[in-house]
């Protein structure tokens, strides 16, 4: 047996069958499809052995050809102690059967040695956040906002108002495409509309015309009006002013607390946003982690693994755009936009495997009973969801991963140069 080796995670390895054990299993299966066997013209079970081999030799050939090299190349490979990545690519040889024999070459993909590296050097800047009343009162305002209602006004509009307009563009004096709009709301400051839009709505009243011309930006998305000059027509016909709801037990109720008990709000409140920090900040070290692990163990991934993982990126992106679109997505995301993503998740799974095996960082359950805890708190009913998280093996499985990840973000931590950093909370949520 021979065995060769193109590149450095690839094997080639020269196989045989003996065409004696082909013939043997097409004859227990023809036996075995002899037993059921269904024809015209004849009754179940009583087709002619030779009418049936003209019906299924070549087939059962093929199958049994096919069965006997995988369990030939399983038995090769555990000899050679290899652990295969990658399904084989059996290829016959140019002579086919020779004495007797169907010879093969066998192509796959071994996983390569991992040895994780020194991550001592490594720098992890951990943030300490401590959510303070004021936090709470930022959050309670941004919830404000979002149910702002508007009352019209007669005075000119000021930054914060609504202004209900129909306006007209013109380039060299024709109308541009998506140039115009009939009862478009605006808000000023927002952003919604080029700054020089919006300063020129300031203090325009219900009923008023105006004028004005402005320049597109010369980095504008649409290449046939940027860094072009405009003219815009534009007529209120509304302008409202922003009010904001109290803060009392109906906002209470609208924000989820049943009994609209405003102590019990502003708790939690608070208790959602230290858990927001707990995820932002393990989300921030476990980034840092695993680059340093990346940093300290460079090895020579399978390619099979990382086609694998495009494909599965590729099928989850596709399905997004479908959900978000409700249309079948018809055109085939090509491999280069995962290339990237999917190399880094093959390493790091490999490393990541090899450490916990190493370090025996495994998922002790009452680890895991705390991770489906904190994350159940955020629903109403937290028992149903914990319930819900263990009559699940799947929900259970993508738990446990989790916790192999903390339990090796702690391990790394604990070797590295890791400096805890005062974060104020909006710096903290801030950094996306």
């Amino acid at each position: 047996m021979e065995t060769a080796q193109p590149s450095s995670l690839e094997r080639v390895i020269q196989l045989s069958v003996p065409l004696a054990a082909v013939q043997a299993e097409v004859g227990v299966r023809l036996k075995k499809i002899a037993k059921t066997a269904r024809m015209q013209g004849f009754r179940p079970g009583k087709v002619p052995m030779n009418v049936l081999v003209q019906q299924y030799s070549g087939q059962l050939q093929q199958e049994a050809l096919s069965d006997l090299a995988q369990d030939t190349f399983g038995n090769a490979v555990r000899d050679q102690k290899m652990r295969v990545a990658t399904l084989p690519r059996f290829d016959a040889k140019n002579e086919g059967a020779t004495e007797g024999r169907f010879e093969f070459t066998a192509t796959f993909e071994v996983y390569p040695e991992v040895k994780v590296g020194d991550v001592s050097a490594a720098a992890i800047r951990r943030p300490v956040t401590v959510v303070g009343d004021a936090d709470v009162e930022r959050t309670l305002d941004i919830l404000r906002r979002q149910r702002v209602r508007f009352e019209a006004v007669e005075r000119g509009a000021a930054v914060g108002d609504q202004v209900v307009l129909d306006f007209t563009g013109y380039q060299e004096g024709q109308p541009f495409p998506g140039g115009e709009a009939k009862g478009q709301h605006v808000v000023l400051g927002q952003g919604q509309f080029l700054p020089d839009f919006e300063s020129n709505l300031t203090g325009i009243k219900a009923g008023e015309e105006r004028a004005f011309d402005l320049t597109f930006p010369a980095e504008y998305h649409a290449e046939l009006l940027a860094g072009k000059a405009v003219r815009f027509e534009v007529k209120a016909s509304l302008v409202s002013q922003p009010i904001l709801p109290d803060v009392n037990d109906e906002f209470a109720r609208s924000v989820g607390v049943v009994d609209g008990n405003l102590t019990t709000m502003r708790a939690e409140l608070k208790q959602n946003l230290e858990r927001e920090v707990r995820n932002r900040i393990k989300a921030q070290v476990k980034d840092q982690v695993m680059q340093a692990l990346l940093d300290a163990t460079p090895i020579t991934v399978p390619q099979g693994l990382i086609h694998q993982e495009i494909g599965r990126l590729r099928q989850s992106a596709t399905a997004e755009v479908e959900s978000r679109t409700q249309r079948k997505q018809e055109v085939a995301l090509p491999d280069e936009l995962f290339a990237e993503q999917a190399q880094r998740r093959v390493t790091l799974g490999l490393i990541l495997s090899e450490l916990v095996q190493q370090e025996k960082l495994t998922a002790k359950p009452e680890q895991v009973r705390a991770v489906i805890e904190d994350m159940a708190a955020a629903y109403e009913e937290p028992a149903e969801m914990v319930r819900w998280y263990y009559q699940q093996p799947e929900r259970m499985h993508e738990v446990e991963s989790l916790v192999l990840e903390d339990n090796v973000v702690e391990w790394v931590c604990a070797r590295a140069k890791t400096e805890d950093v005062p974060t104020p909370f909006e710096q903290l949520v801030d950094n996306r």
